[in-house]
């Protein structure tokens, strides 16, 4: 079942301090940035879209790190001294400091396998899906911020003009199913 088009105002910018101008300037207007593409990171431009929020992964990454530690714990405990006790030389079948290497790298494989996955699942970049992009030659040699239009809840007369005054190359509407 395909889903309802979305419509968005796409502005193109040549310059990292324009778009970072514009964006700050739209925001303060009452306008949502959808978001903003560019070839490099431009200092500052999670404030102007209003980003205040820290991203989670970290969180995944220690869960799924815990949960690796624990299952390296518990598979040599039981290898090691429940299920298959050797005795070797004397040694204690529960000897701990034997089980740190291999648990060490499964917390390392389970939290970043896990950090993998959890930002590809976030994202939407699944396995097969095509994208098509909102402007073209954003993220090669062009700066360009996005503008979702929801029915009655963007004054899109104000963007254009802030986005145009702010030196804006293109500005044009686009339909996309996302």
């Amino acid at each position: 079942m395909p889903k309802d088009p979305k419509r968005f105002l796409i502005a193109s910018f040549d310059d990292d301090e324009k778009i970072l101008d514009s964006v700050r300037r739209v925001r303060e207007a009452g306008v949502k940035i959808y978001d903003v593409y560019s070839p490099y990171p431009i200092h500052g431009m999670d404030e102007a879209m209003g980003i205040d929020r820290r991203t989670r992964l970290p969180r995944v990454t220690l869960v799924m790190g815990l949960m690796g530690t624990l299952t390296a714990l518990g598979l040599q405990f039981f290898c090691a001294v429940w299920d298959w006790p050797i005795n070797v030389g004397g040694k204690p079948a529960n000897s701990t400091l034997a089980f740190v290497p291999i648990t060490f790298e499964l917390t390392i494989l389970f939290g970043g396998l896990s950090t993998a996955a959890a930002l590809f699942f976030r994202a939407g970049l699944f396995p097969g899906r095509s994208l098509e992009p909102l402007a073209m030659g954003a993220t090669e040699d062009r700066f360009a911020a996005a503008v979702w239009l929801r029915d009655d809840a963007v004054d899109e007369a104000t963007a254009k003009r802030i986005f145009h005054e702010g030196g804006a190359v293109q500005i044009e509407e686009k339909e996309v199913r996302r």
